[in-house]
C-alpha cells in the first residue's frame, strides 16, 4: 500500500506563473546547504537532478542529499529523476521531501509512475528528452502537473541550448492552454536570459538554470536577470 507523506514545506506557488528554479547540479556538492541559501531568498523552486549512471551517463544524488538539503530550505523542491527505474525510488524521495518527481516518458511505464507519484502526495511532473516528439507527451497532459521539455540531452551541466525544441514547447503549451489544463511548463539545458526570453515566448513558465546561476560570484543576481528575461515575452 502506497502510504501519504504529510511534511512538504515547499509552496509550488500559482500554475502558470514565471518561475525559476536554480539546479544543483551545477552547484558546489562541497557546501550544498550554502549555495543554495544563497538563492532561497530570490528562487521559486530547488531542481534537484538524479541521475541513476543508466539512463543518464551520470551519476549525481539521491534521497538522503535531498533529506540532508529539506533539513536547510523551506522551497519547493522539484526532483528531476534521470532513472530507469523511478518507481522504485518514488517512496524514497517523498521521504526525504521532495515536493514534486518528474519521471521520463522514454523509461515507460508512465500510467502507473503517474499514479504512484499522486498517491505518495507529491507533485507529478512528466519529462522529455530533446529528441522525444510532443506525441509521447500528449496522453499524459490532462494527468499531470508538469511537463519538462528538455533543452540539452540531460546528464551533465553546461550544455549548449537547443533551440529546436521549442516548437516542442509551443505545442505542450498550445495543448495545455486549448484544453484549460493547470499544468507549468518548464524547461531545462543550458538555459540563460537570453534564451529564457525566447523559451517563455514559446510558452515555457519554469525555467531550470545551472550554471547560468551557480557559476555566477552573485547567483542571486543571476537568478533575478533570469526571470526578468523571461517576463519579457517578445511578441
Amino acid at each position: 500500500m502506497v502510504v501519504a507523506h504529510n511534511h512538504r514545506r515547499g509552496d509550488p506557488g500559482p500554475t502558470g506563473a514565471c518561475k525559476v528554479a536554480p539546479s544543483v547540479l551545477s552547484a558546489d556538492f562541497g557546501s550544498l546547504a550554502e549555495a543554495v541559501g544563497e538563492v532561497s531568498a530570490v528562487a521559486d523552486w530547488l531542481h534537484v537532478d538524479v541521475m541513476d549512471g543508466h539512463f543518464v551517463p551520470n551519476l549525481t544524488i539521491g534521497p538522503p542529499v535531498v533529506a540532508s538539503l529539506r533539513r536547510h530550505s523551506g522551497l519547493f523542491f522539484d526532483c528531476h529523476l534521470m532513472m530507469t527505474n523511478p518507481g522504485d525510488y518514488l517512496g524514497a524521495f517523498s521521504d526525504s521531501g521532495a515536493d514534486s518527481c518528474t519521471v521520463h516518458v522514454e523509461v515507460g511505464g508512465t500510467s502507473e509512475l503517474v499514479l504512484e507519484t499522486r498517491a505518495l502526495g507529491m507533485r507529478v511532473g512528466l519529462a522529455a528528452n530533446p529528441d522525444t516528439p510532443f506525441e509521447a507527451l500528449e496522453p499524459f497532459l490532462d494527468r499531470v502537473d508538469l511537463v519538462l521539455c528538455m533543452t540539452v540531452f540531460p546528464g551533465f551541466g553546461g550544455q549548449e541550448f537547443m533551440a529546436e525544441v521549442l516548437p516542442k514547447v509551443s505545442r505542450v503549451r498550445e495543448a495545455v492552454t486549448a484544453r484549460r489544463l493547470s499544468v507549468d511548463i518548464e524547461v531545462d539545458g543550458g538555459i540563460d536570459p537570453a534564451n529564457a526570453e525566447r523559451a517563455a515566448a514559446a510558452g515555457a513558465n519554469v525555467f531550470v538554470a545551472g550554471s547560468a546561476v551557480f557559476g555566477d560570484p552573485r547567483p542571486w543576481e543571476a537568478v533575478e536577470r533570469i526571470r526578468a528575461a523571461a517576463r519579457r515575452k517578445p511578441a
